[in-house]
């Protein structure tokens, strides 16, 4: 294994993934970590977002981006998504701003730094009818057009024990290898505003381009543990028939060299992300996906640090 920052103990770097489940990574496109958190930090998280959800703020965005998932209590008991969560909330970012997971990250994506890209704070109630709580099959690099990297990847980081009667977090297997089906660009929006048959014959299409078996294995997760997937990792999940609500964040991280990119959609637009109307520009005056107000680095390689 690679020289691990000192800022690790010997016990966080005993919960980092070997070169075995860095080998699996590679070829399935899936992790399921070690147990990253302690129960007093998920406890702590689980404070934190019902403060969240009472309103409290630490800062506010500046600006409402176009296609933020920001869920009120006038929408009802439908599934949340609230993004920038970590932006909003200190007590979210302290948690998320772990370097652990950072460098569990690093590892899977064999990357020297990681910055946090986005913070989805989730909620899908007990309610086995309710439509907004299935998650039709997608990847994430689809909605990252304007990232420059190949490499970003989405850790799910659930409060509880989170198993298939929840609704648990599901992966297509190996599916981040596959060669997609042709260059249809409407793919770059959001599964909430496509219809759900179409993205399972999108699925069905791109198994059989690939001549592959569509394997779906549900991730269970016990508490403290969270599941790691690459940004091409087709993945959704189901109903959640528990009986009580899960609740998770996605947080979403990219690796060091991942910038905004110039990518031209069929319609002569660019790719957009929300961050473009927030983060600060470079010299070049391009949209900055390494502004440390939204984009923290959470782990850097002791030899990017020079020392």
């Amino acid at each position: 294994m690679t020289t691990i920052d000192p800022g690790l103990t010997a016990e966080e770097e005993a919960l980092l993934p070997s070169d075995e489940d860095v080998r699996h990574y590679a070829e399935h496109g899936w992790y399921l970590s070690k147990k990253l958190l302690t129960d007093d930090e998920v406890d702590e998280l689980v404070a934190a977002t019902d403060s969240y959800y009472a309103g409290e703020r630490d800062r506010r965005l500046p600006v409402r981006p176009p296609k933020l998932a920001y869920w009120e209590p006038a929408k009802g008991d439908v599934q949340r998504h609230n993004d920038y969560v970590h932006h909003e909330h200190d007590g979210i970012a302290r948690i998320l701003r772990k370097p652990l997971i950072g460098a569990v990250a690093a590892r899977l994506a064999q990357a020297t730094e990681i910055r946090i890209f986005q913070s989805t704070l989730i909620w899908k109630p007990p309610i086995a009818g309710e439509p907004s709580n299935i998650v039709p099959w997608h990847f994430d690099k689809h909605y990252w057009a304007s990232s420059s990297s190949e490499n970003m990847l989405t850790a799910f980081i659930p409060f509880h024990d989170c198993g298939e009667e929840m609704g648990t977090i599901t992966m297509v297997d190996g599916s981040h290898r596959w060669r997609e089906i042709g260059a249809d660009d409407t793919v770059v929006r959001h599964f909430a505003d496509r219809d759900r048959d179409q993205l399972e014959v999108m699925l069905a299409e791109n198994a059989a381009y690939n001549g592959a078996t569509i394997r779906k294995i549900p991730m269970v997760i016990p508490k403290g543990h969270m599941s790691f997937h690459h940004c091409r990792t087709y993945h959704g999940s189901g109903a959640n028939v528990s009986g009580r609500p899960r609740r998770a964040i996605s947080l979403h991280l990219q690796d060091g060299d991942n910038a905004w990119r110039e990518y031209p959609l069929s319609d002569g637009t660019l790719a957009a992300y929300n961050h473009d109307v927030l983060v600060r520009r470079t010299h070049e005056g391009r949209p900055d996906y390494a502004d440390p107000d939204y984009c923290p680095v959470i782990w850097r390689d002791r030899a990017q640090q020079g020392g």
